[in-house]
């Protein structure tokens, strides 16, 4: 995919949607409960963001002292430069007794958690903490792509569409006559009648011009799977940043989870994470993913086909027109599925000493209950594991790119982005993307983030022209 395809001509978008009052209600979930003053809880969310994201979720107690820590260092630097001090002190945690845990005072844990931020839970982000810190997520990363002229799909242009306005206009004739505003019209008529000082009875005399329309706007209904890889080389980090490629990957994500709910309500969005497995991931999980631990288990392959065959499951079931799979990887595919024993006994006869897996039941229960995941596999469901540096097995690159194809008969679109450093490997991801006519990325992790969310808008742009 060529990232200057997705910085051509946006200019049809607009960035943010009027600050009505229904809008103000929508963002300030439940604000009537802040106890943290203002001027601290952009300071505080934002850090609470970037720690969430972390390929270890820290407890509430490491939470509590990373804060600590972060606002007293600022606190000092603030002092030592004579700029704006801290007008309020940190919360005291005798204030908040109830906010205790293990003998520990958590002052701004429990000010967060009386706010409705957070919870005394392993997934301690709460709905209105998701929202909020996703919200200055999405807001950061349109105000960077505002300055290359990106926007969101609402169009200027009213016409024949899909989604009826509010807005009306004078009827034409060959209108879908649904669409009358009947009040309206018949307003307009006492107005033309009392205008000429004509008698109002009944039946009332309505001509052409009385009548009015509802305006509608062109909206189209995408359903897009994101496949964001697990595999253990994940969890490393940019080369030119404290990032790692996950914790890139899953700010990404919630950026377009949350653009998709506030602009987008009518596509679907799904998200699949995969290893040498794949799982569906409930949207409001997405901080709190992780990569497979190599050695303890065999999930931390990469197996692009388990991504595939979740990803077409769940768009066959959506009635939208557009689907699409966009494929978020840092290397080529390492496990395949053996679907009957013909295809066993070709690999053993080629290679004896090939590994196959299966995952025990204690497995898949760990990973449910400690990475939130279901993983979809079968009762002895084989997968044939086989790893080349910088290369992919030829039995594996043929199996990935046959799903591949599956999917673009079923008319679902394929892309791929592949963050790494390292373009040795992009030879493969451009030849499975010429077969299925998908686009790829290569891009540094560091922007990541930008290039998704200008390819969902710039993919919404295309599909609406």
């Amino acid at each position: 995919m060529d990232q200057h395809e997705a910085t051509s001509d946006i200019r049809n978008f607009i960035y943010f949607g009027r600050k009505d009052e229904t809008s103000k209600k929508n963002d300030s979930i439940d604000s009537n409960n802040d106890q943290i003053p203002s001027r601290l809880k952009e300071r505080i969310l934002d850090m609470v963001g970037k720690e969430v994201l972390r390929e270890k979720t820290p407890t509430l107690q490491e939470l509590e002292y990373t804060l600590q820590s972060a606002l007293s260092q600022e606190s000092k630097i603030d002092s030592l430069n004579r700029k704006t001090r801290l007008q309020q002190p940190l919360p005291d945690a005798s204030l908040n007794p109830k906010f205790s845990k293990g003998g520990m005072s958590l002052p701004i844990i429990g000010q967060l958690i009386q706010s409705g931020y957070i919870k005394e839970d392993p997934r301690w982000l709460t709905f209105k903490g998701f929202t909020q810190i996703g919200g200055k997520i999405l807001n950061d990363l349109m105000l960077s792509l505002k300055k290359d002229e990106f926007g969101l799909h609402e169009s200027n242009s009213l016409g024949n569409g899909s989604v009826i306005l509010d807005t009306t206009r004078k009827y034409e004739i060959g209108n879908d006559i649904k669409l009358l505003n009947v009040p309206v019209s018949l307003l307009n008529t006492v107005e033309r009648l009392t205008r000429h000082r004509m008698s109002l009875g009944l039946p009332l005399q309505i001509t052409l011009d009385d009548f009015e329309e509802y305006e509608t706007i062109s909206d189209v209904k995408v359903a897009v799977v994101y496949c964001i890889d697990l595999s253990s080389t994940m969890r490393y980090s940019a080369m030119y940043g404290k990032m790692s490629r996950i914790e890139a990957a899953k700010r990404a994500l919630w950026g377009i989870v949350l653009l998709n709910r506030k602009f987008f309500p009518m596509d679907s969005i799904y998200l699949v994470g995969f290893g040498a497995l794949a799982s569906k991931i409930h949207p409001n999980d997405i901080p709190y993913l992780k990569t497979f631990e190599p050695g303890a288990d065999l999930l931390h392959y990469t197996n692009y086909q388990a991504a595939f065959r979740l990803a077409s499951k769940l768009l066959q079931k959506n009635s939208a027109l557009n689907k699409r799979i966009v494929m978020i990887t840092d290397g080529h595919p390492s496990a395949c599925f053996i679907d009957n024993k013909s295809e066993y006994d070709k690999i053993i006869s080629e290679r004896p000493h090939s590994y196959f897996y299966t995952p025990e039941s204690d497995v898949i229960d760990y990973v449910k209950t400690n990475l939130f995941m279901n993983l979809d596999v079968k009762p002895n469901k084989l997968v044939y594991l086989c790893y080349r540096y910088k290369q992919v097995d030829q039995y594996i690159g043929e199996k990935t790119i046959s799903e591949a194809k599956k999917c673009h008969r079923l008319g679902i679109d394929i892309d791929t982005v592949m963050i790494s450093e390292d373009d040795s490997l992009l030879g493969y991801i451009n030849a499975l993307e010429k077969v299925v006519r998908g686009r790829s990325y290569y891009l540094n992790p560091e922007n990541i983030d930008r290039v998704l969310l200008s390819d969902y808008l710039h993919k919404k742009k295309l599909i609406m022209s």
